[in-house]
């Protein structure tokens, strides 16, 4: 496997050097001012090094005594202004002695010298503008003033001077660059191990798909060489390939990407591929890093889940329909028991014993609680089949609420329950299925006068809210506990007790959900154990009512008053 990692040849992204030799570079500064000092004052002593000459050779003295600074502080700033420093002392001693026509000729590259000393591509080239400033500047003055002094040995010497400090100076350069290398490759080392330590296989890409490095094991029917030859599209299956260029272009936007992918080696395996993009200093285009795991169990388990989804969508589907089809093939026959039995209490073939005419009430009551029951099966089913169609029509909804009330009073005036219907004076006109509607109310008042013990009082409330109708039911029963709330309105479940339950069997708030829910409406129930409850249904059904048009067919819409009155 192929290691990689973008190790910076020059200056870090700061712009401070990766490894600084401080006291190296210090000492470079302090032997170029001693030796530029005996220089001199030796010229002095000696004779001939007097005047501007003698001025010009202390003026190189300052940058070397600067340099001992970095001792104490140093960092790109510190650096650009030595350099500064270099480039000004070659300035004057250029214009005082002549430039390349003096007897300091030598000192004109000091400034490229000490950029190379400092470290770093940047500096060497400001150094080098600092000696072909001090190149220009002597030029001119030679041209203005005439040549310099001719002074061969102090020529020489600062030669010779000059060159043993380039020497020097690219000496630690060298050693800089060494040091930064060192710790490039030192961190590459470690990001390499941390990377080989990581699950899976690690890869860095191309947008096109090459592979520039890998780390870590790769995943089975994944061999890591092809993919550097060919790259990562080609040792994906031909049909998943798109899906895999999809999650390339994600990755590229900046998002995370994941998918999962077969290998063309092993087409009965699984690869989990994760991409992310990667950005750094240099880089010309983006970059990629894809995590590659094993999915191929993965894979499997989420078949597995689909087939059993599928498998109990089927199920729940065909157990709807038996229930449609048996519901609707029982109630042909139990029409006739209660069309028989219903004959049979209205005496009409002649009189009958009393105990056979109380098993005929029996027989009659039990069968029209049956055919309830069928027919809420059936409507439950029909409903989960997605086979209920709505019938809409335009009704007054007090009439139906009435309706529902005068089913359920008997039953209540038998248990001692007070129930009482507050209805709009005016039509309450909506648009909605009748047959629905008329459910809903019956179902929750029987519910409320089912729960509600004697003495108790149920209500039953009709209003419009905007283009809203809203019934509700409110009973001073039992209630329910809030873990029952939340599991009520189900088909088949009850709350309460096992006595409770045994009055009913679950479907009857169901058919109330799903009936408003078909309308876009929604039912909601609020409930406090021991106290009572009170269930509201909503249905976008209202009709709204507007002011009649004037005469000629023309609307008059008023419109606001200034501030709002």
């Amino acid at each position: 496997m192929t290691p990689y990692a973008d190790i910076a040849a020059a200056d870090t992204p700061t712009g401070r050097p990766a490894a600084p030799d401080r006291p190296g570079l210090a000492a470079w500064h302090a032997g170029w001012a001693v030796a530029a000092a005996l220089l001199a004052l030796g010229g002095r002593w000696l004779g001939g090094v007097e005047g501007s000459v003698f001025h010009a050779v202390l003026a190189m003295v300052v940058p070397g005594a600067a340099g001992l600074g970095l001792l104490h502080r140093d960092g790109p700033r510190e650096r650009m202004i030595l350099l500064g420093l270099w480039s000004l002392a070659a300035v004057v001693s250029a214009e005082l002695t002549g430039g390349l026509s003096g007897p300091l000729a030598g000192f004109v590259f000091l400034p490229l010298a000490a950029g190379l000393a400092l470290g770093g591509v940047r500096l060497a080239q400001v150094g080098a503008l600092g000696a072909a400033l001090a190149a220009l500047v002597g030029l001119v003055s030679a041209w203005l003033g005439g040549v310099g002094p001719h002074l061969p040995e102090l020529a020489a010497t600062a030669g010779v001077m000059t060159a043993g400090a380039a020497a020097l100076a690219v000496r630690l350069s060298w050693r800089q660059n060494e040091a930064r290398l060192a710790a490039a490759e030192g961190e590459a080392g470690k990001i390499g191990r941390l990377l080989a330590a990581q699950p899976g296989l690690t890869l860095v890409l191309e947008r096109s798909g090459r592979v520039l490095a890998a780390y870590g094991a790769p995943p089975p029917a994944l061999p890591v060489d092809p993919l550097f030859e060919h790259g990562l599209v080609a040792a994906i299956h031909a049909p998943d390939r798109p899906r895999l260029l999809a999650a390339i272009d994600r990755a590229l936007q900046g998002h995370d990407a994941a998918v999962i992918l077969a290998p063309r080696l092993a087409l009965d395996r699984r690869v989990q591929l994760i991409l992310r993009r990667l950005d750094g200093p240099g880089q010309e285009a983006p970059r990629l890093v894809g995590q590659a795991f094993d999915g191929t169990g993965q894979y499997a388990r989420e078949l597995e889940l689909e087939t059993a989804r599928t498998e109990a969508e089927a199920r729940e589907a065909g157990k709807s329909r038996f229930l449609a089809n048996m519901s609707h093939e029982l109630r042909t026959p139990l029409n006739a028991v209660l069309g028989f039995s219903d004959i049979m209490r209205q005496r009409l073939f002649g009189p009958m014993p009393e105990r056979y005419a109380a098993y005929v009430d029996n027989i009659h009551e039990a069968g029209g609680h049956l055919l309830e029951l069928i027919n809420d099966v059936l409507d439950v089913s029909k409903i989960e089949a997605e086979r209920y169609v709505l019938t809409l029509e335009r009704f007054d909804a007090r009439e139906l609420v009435s309706a529902a009330v005068a089913l359920v009073r008997v039953t209540a005036e038998d248990k001692g329950v007070v129930l009482t219907a507050m209805l709009p004076a005016e039509p309450v006109e909506v648009s909605a299925d009748k047959r629905a509607v008329k459910q809903i109310a019956l179902n929750l008042l029987s519910n409320a006068v089912k729960f509600t013990p004697a003495g108790g009082a149920v209500t039953v409330t009709v209003e419009t809210v905007g283009p809203y109708l809203e019934i509700v039911v409110a009973d001073t029963g039992v209630g329910i506990a809030p873990e029952d709330v939340r599991r009520l309105g189900r088909p088949f479940e009850q709350a309460g007790a096992i006595e409770q339950r045994r009055q009913g069997t679950g479907l009857g708030l169901s058919l109330v959900r799903a009936f408003a829910e078909l309308h876009g409406g929604r039912m909601s129930i609020e409930s406090t154990l021991g106290e009572g409850t009170a269930v509201t249904v909503r249905l976008p059904v209202a009709q709204v009512a507007r002011a009649a048009a004037p005469k000629g067919g023309a609307e008059i819409i008023p419109l606001p008053v200034a501030g709002g009155k």
